[in-house]
């Protein structure tokens, strides 16, 4: 059965988060407090990723095992991102 409300509930939440993010961008938060912005739009994106993950994704219905491999992927992708940021240097 589809929850709609739900799935409606978290859609404006996230709707929400997106726009906050894109009103810290355009207040000029960037320039004159860059790391409370930074801080503050990337406690939103993680929030918004968990629950995209968590719902749209199914996986809060999944068994544990699954959310455990995605969260194995997320990780190795983190690595291999911060590993390519120091090659660079």
């Amino acid at each position: 059965m589809a929850r709609t409300k739900l799935y409606t509930a978290i859609f404006v939440v996230l709707m929400v988060f997106s726009t906050t993010q894109a009103l810290v961008e355009m207040t000029g938060l960037l320039e004159e407090a860059y790391w409370v912005a930074f801080g503050l739009i990337i406690a939103l994106s993680t929030i918004k990723a968990v629950f995209v993950a968590g719902y749209y994704q199914h996986l809060r219905w999944e068994p544990r095992a699954v959310t455990y491999l995605a969260l194995g992927g997320v990780f190795v992708a983190l690595a291999l991102t911060t590993a390519a940021a120091y090659s660079i240097l």
